[in-house]
């Protein structure tokens, strides 16, 4: 059952900790005071013309970045076609397109003070981006997403965050799903391919 809705946002000793354990690990690692702040940032670290996909994350939409790709033409937006296209094998063939797009923005659920990433999925869709496909990785979190240790943060997932997510899907009318995948980000070979970017906020899940 979810036991982190009074998590509070993580202290500047846990970001600066956390900030130094990613990038120990390959990670580049960002912090901003506010989602204005990061949709700022945000805009900068994408440069225009530049090939999108946002993924489904009530975090990103809380600072309005898939918004304000969606609706700028200088970019191409893999999620404006996949929502243009009516035609169901078209649009899975763009959502496979999406897992090797030039730039992937998207969140996680859960980032450990030793740097490890946490992400869960039901269908797996973000999963090979954030591993390998893409060539440009930005992970946005709120800062009470950070745990002390990486099994605070599994526990985290598979707690809070999957409770969330079903009270979600049943707003909607649709009844819980199961973690399909489970990634963890360890370690980065390519050096500034992926992006963390925490918000000192309470954002997402």
């Amino acid at each position: 059952m979810a036991q982190d809705s009074l998590r509070p946002l993580a202290s500047e000793t846990s970001i600066l900790k956390t900030i130094e354990s990613l990038t120990q690990r390959n990670i580049n690692a960002l912090v901003v005071g506010s989602t204005d702040e990061a949709l700022r940032l945000l805009v900068t670290l994408v440069p225009s013309g530049s090939e999108v996909y946002c993924g489904t994350s009530e975090t990103l939409d809380s600072i309005g970045f898939p918004e304000y790709i969606h609706n700028n033409p200088d970019y191409r937006s893999l999620d404006r076609e996949f929502q243009s296209e009516s035609e169901p094998q078209n649009r899975l063939e763009l959502r496979r397109l999406s897992s090797t797009s030039e730039y992937y923005i998207g969140s996680v659920q859960a980032i450990s003070e030793t740097g490890e990433v946490v992400v869960a999925s039901s269908s797996g869709s973000q999963i090979g981006a954030y591993a390998f496909g893409a060539k440009h990785v930005v992970l946005v979190a709120g800062t009470q997403k950070i745990c002390p240790s990486l099994s605070d943060a599994i526990s985290r997932v598979r707690g809070y965050s999957t409770d969330k997510h079903d009270e979600w899907l049943a707003e909607k009318g649709i009844g819980p799903t199961p973690i399909g995948k489970l990634l963890i980000l360890e370690q980065e070979s390519q050096i500034g391919r992926i992006t963390v970017l925490l918000v000192k906020d309470d954002l997402g899940w």
